[in-house]
């Protein structure tokens, strides 16, 4: 009997250290920035006090203005779960709007700490900037009509030429849809907002577009809008920063890490929700899958 009552106490004592342990560690972001090299980003964010983050403003769901004028979106998500990282405290991080012509220029001129502005990884980008962890799979994938016959994707697939599918003209665009429809009917618009104005009029029956434009139109509008349920040619979204300092990259990627699959995940898990009509993805225990 005394042996149980010791282990337990062992375990209380243990589980009282670890609890006091994080808290220690949490206590002082300014003592963390002792660690870092003198002359590290990360050590300059937090003497700032404030994260500068560069980011768009006029595309849903990434980054756009509320009906207050408020920047929200899943880019502005992540920057506040790195603001939450550094201060614990989500507000304190400054966002320069800025076009996606600006986003490598600001970041080696030092205008911004960081890029969170959907920008797609690449190796020749990845010469010129360092990249986070991805913390998005986009891909191409088709937006129908709810009340349409061929609202899925065996619909779309199995109509053959029958199927009419909208999507940006580009020089790719032909062959981006014949690879997974590969008899449809294709018509190559202008713009996005005619891409997806062929499907309401039902000039076509689906639109393809990115795969969270349609995670986003399916949650905002279900009666008018629905997923197909296919998506392909995945690219990575990865936040941006100036090459040559690893503690900064290494801290981004650490608290990308926690947010998305780790305990600290209030700020991502209320964002995919919000923006993409996700549920959180599982955060099993164990083995890490990462």
């Amino acid at each position: 009997m005394t042996d149980i009552v010791d282990s337990k106490r062992n375990l209380l004592k243990a589980g009282l250290v670890g609890s006091l342990a994080l808290a220690a560690a949490s206590s002082s972001a300014r003592q963390a920035a002792a660690q870092a090299a003198p002359t590290s980003l990360l050590r300059t964010v937090l003497d700032r006090g404030k994260l500068i983050v560069g980011t768009g403003s006029t595309n849903a769901p990434w980054h756009f203005e509320d009906d207050k004028g408020q920047l929200v979106g899943m880019d502005i998500a992540m920057g506040r779960i790195l603001a939450k990282g550094l201060f614990d405290d989500d507000k304190k991080v400054e966002f320069v709007r800025q076009d996606a012509a600006q986003r490598i220029p600001n970041i080696n001129t030092g205008k911004v700490d960081i890029v969170i502005q959907f920008m797609t990884m690449s190796p020749a980008r990845a010469q010129l900037v360092a990249f986070s962890r991805p913390y998005y799979v986009e891909g191409i994938a088709l937006l129908t009509r709810p009340d349409s016959d061929k609202k899925s994707f065996d619909a779309l697939l199995k109509a053959g030429s029958g199927a009419r599918v909208s999507i940006l003209q580009n020089v790719d665009a032909e062959a981006s849809v014949k690879k997974v429809l590969p008899q449809a009917t294709v018509m190559q618009l202008d713009s996005q907002a005619n891409v997806v104005l062929a499907l309401d009029s039902k000039r076509v029956d689906a639109a393809a577009v990115d795969l969270s434009t349609v995670w986003w139109l399916a949650k905002r509008h279900p009666d008018k809008y629905a997923d197909a349920g296919k998506s392909w040619n995945s690219m990575l979204y990865g936040a941006a920063m100036r090459q040559g300092d690893p503690d900064w990259v290494r801290f981004v990627d650490t608290t990308f890490g926690i947010a998305m699959y780790g305990h600290q995940n209030e700020i991502f898990d209320a964002a995919i929700s919000d923006y993409f009509g996700l549920k959180p993805p599982a955060r099993e225990t164990g083995l890490p899958k990462f």
